[in-house]
């Protein structure tokens, strides 16, 4: 989400101003908790800032309005050069906000805890970049993205959180020149957790589907559909309503080279994953369509994300949500 917030109320969505971040129109909003109808928090960072550097930003909203948290009370003393990437909520008084950061001469992982009165910033040099976050306990936090010196040469990174202390856990290791980056993650119980990326098989190659599995005691590849051969295919996140109904979503781009690029949802049923239905809104001449974003409340699953109508470089980007009450697939909204 840039520097803009929807909120869907039961019946229609509305949008909601949000406070310009420190003047930069460019500035962006890349992850979100909900607390309860009085408390969400998003994070994410102004790309200038007086010394020419990005810098974090955290914004509360208390059931009114957007408010941008001041930075001296989650910033630590020296800390400069910060990214925020991804949050994840436990309760009013234990959230998470992770990205990089650092502290005079360390640099690292940067973890943010908010206990309900204060933010208090940990950096860990743990050699990746957490882009996505999941809980399911106090003790039992998630963060997962990816490590290397660029996107053609990645690795997959996990983090966690064990009630004291943030440390690296192995995933499942590829052989070069395959890359592999993790996108979304999904955190049920300390044995069911799931992140969903990208893997390409060459250097610079198209890229497939990439989803692994934690049972308690190691990270798995569980088999994953693609849609075509030799096109890309990326997940880029993750959301469960039960062990046996998860949804991984993301885009491909089409074979024939017209450099459409469409939705792609994928549904596990305790058993497979397999290729589901979703919408692309039929506007323009091109498709430049992503979902980047899950929640799910009861049966409801609500994946949001962009499209691009018209044609390539006309500046507009909408918003993009589909719906789904059932197992079977999912439907636009």
């Amino acid at each position: 989400m840039g520097e803009s917030a929807i909120h869907f109320d039961g019946e229609k969505w509305k949008a909601f101003p949000l406070p310009m971040i420190r003047g930069d129109n460019t500035g962006s909003l890349v992850g979100v908790g909900d607390v309860s109808p009085t408390e969400a928090w998003a994070v994410g960072n102004a790309s200038a800032t007086l010394l020419g550097q990005p810098a974090p930003v955290v914004e509360q909203w208390d059931g009114t309005e957007w408010r941008v948290f001041p930075a001296s009370s989650f910033n630590a003393p020296g800390e400069s050069a910060s990214l925020l990437l991804a949050m994840t909520t436990i309760s009013a008084n234990d959230i998470w906000a992770l990205g990089t950061g650092s502290n005079g001469n360390i640099g690292g992982d940067l973890f943010e805890h908010w206990d309900g009165t204060t933010w208090t910033p940990t950096i860990v040099p743990l050699g990746g970049t957490p882009v996505a976050a999941s809980s399911d306990a106090t003790d039992d936090v998630w963060a997962v993205g990816s490590s290397g010196l660029s996107s053609a040469q990645a690795s997959t990174f996990v983090a966690h959180f064990n009630g004291a202390t943030w440390q690296s856990v192995p995933s499942v290791p590829f052989a070069s020149p395959i890359s592999a980056a993790f996108k979304g993650v999904v955190a049920l119980a300390p044995n069911n957790v799931w992140a969903v990326g990208t893997i390409a098989e060459v250097l610079n190659g198209p890229t497939s589907t990439l989803i692994e599995h934690y049972d308690g005691n190691a990270w798995s590849v569980v088999p994953s559909p693609s849609v075509g051969q030799n096109q890309s295919n990326v997940l880029r996140g993750i959301t469960a309503v039960s062990p046996t109904d998860i949804w991984a979503f993301g885009d491909f781009l089409a074979a024939d080279g017209s450099g459409n690029q469409m939705t792609l949802l994928l549904h596990w049923d305790g058993t497979s994953w397999t290729l589901a239905p979703s919408p692309n809104p039929e506007m323009g001449s091109i498709l430049i369509d992503t979902l980047d974003a899950g929640v799910t409340t009861g049966r409801n699953v609500w994946i949001v994300g962009s499209q691009l109508p018209g044609s390539v470089g006309n500046g507009f980007i909408d918003t993009l949500a589909i719906h789904s009450t059932t197992e079977a697939g999912a439907g636009s909204n």
